[in-house]
């Protein structure tokens, strides 16, 4: 049994959208694997994203409510055939098999029959036109790759040997975001049973120079002592290959974080996220004798003392 997506979050079931997400931001900053090193932090990263992606989506989040674990075996537009059906009784198969009720609160708390909420799938006694099933495969993606978005080539192994697809990958693609490819599901049963859909489920692959937080960028930014000291405009990189100017304070330490607006993963509704900059104060490796000299005077002549500050 799947843990319950509103448990995995921490969120009540009357949560909003942005309780939801500040729970997804809250959590996906503990468990990312790039921060937590313990070994079930990846697992346990997986489902916050497929809870995220689930509840934040109004119409997956609706169908989860009422089916439960099995909302992707429903079809999109179970509604209209339950709308069909509502008037003309109960339809049950003939066919011999189980019968299965799910018990929803859209329709007045009573169990709905899952054969007579989809008897247009049944074609009379002993036939049935079964839909085939979702499946899901991973998609990696570098960051620059989720930043850009565009078509990909996509090869998956399956029981009938490779496939390959052509996928559009919208920029600024997040980490467990799904992208659906209708129809290229598992095969449906029985005369004209339409095929379910594949869903590939985006995993943003480590970076060694960019680290993502939802659509924010985080990336380490050297800077010389004196650029630290005295205040500097240095160049940094960011993921869509572009090249930002952000401007360090004098007086600045390492750790310090600056905030480039917009510079972060594109979104395709509201706002772009941000890039933030942390400072690293490096020092030369070897020193010239002039630079050994004006260091050594500037110890003799200064007063700071950073244990004592």
């Amino acid at each position: 049994m799947a843990r319950d997506f509103y448990e995995v979050l921490g969120v009540p079931r009357t949560a909003d959208r942005d309780e939801i997400q500040r729970a997804y931001r809250t959590l996906a900053r503990r468990y990312h694997p790039d921060v937590n090193k313990d070994p079930q932090a990846e697992e346990r990263f997986k489902e916050i994203n497929e809870a995220f992606s689930v509840l934040s989506d109004p119409e997956q989040r609706a169908r989860y409510d009422r089916f439960g674990e099995d909302f992707r075996k429903i079809p999109e537009d179970w509604e209209e055939q339950v709308a069909a059906g509502a008037g003309g009784g109960s339809r049950w198969s003939t066919g011999g098999g189980p019968r299965v009720r799910y018990s929803t609160s859209g329709f007045g708390g009573e169990g709905v029959d899952v054969e007579d909420l989809f008897g247009s799938l049944f074609g009379g006694a002993g036939r049935m036109r079964v839909p085939g099933a979702d499946q899901e495969a991973e998609l990696p993606l570098t960051v620059e790759e989720a930043y850009r978005g565009g078509r990909r080539t996509v090869t998956l192994a399956g029981p009938a040997g490779q496939r390959r697809y052509q996928v559009d990958v919208p920029p600024g693609t997040t980490d467990g975001q799904r992208i659906r490819l209708a129809g290229e599901g598992g095969r449906g049963s029985g005369d004209d049973a339409p095929a379910g859909d594949l869903y590939l489920r985006v995993r943003i692959l480590p970076h060694p120079e960019f680290r993502l937080d939802g659509r924010d960028v985080h990336v380490k930014l050297p800077v010389t002592p004196w650029e630290a000291a005295l205040g500097a405009t240095v160049p940094v990189r960011t993921p869509g290959g572009a090249t930002a100017k952000v401007t360090v304070p004098a007086g600045s330490s390492s750790g310090r974080r600056l905030r480039l607006r917009g510079e972060g993963m594109p979104s395709p509704r509201g706002a772009d996220g941000d890039l933030y900059a942390e400072l690293r104060i490096m020092v030369p490796p070897r020193l010239s004798d002039r630079e050994r000299e004006l260091l050594e005077e500037l110890a003799a002549v200064s007063s700071f003392d950073p244990r004592r500050t």
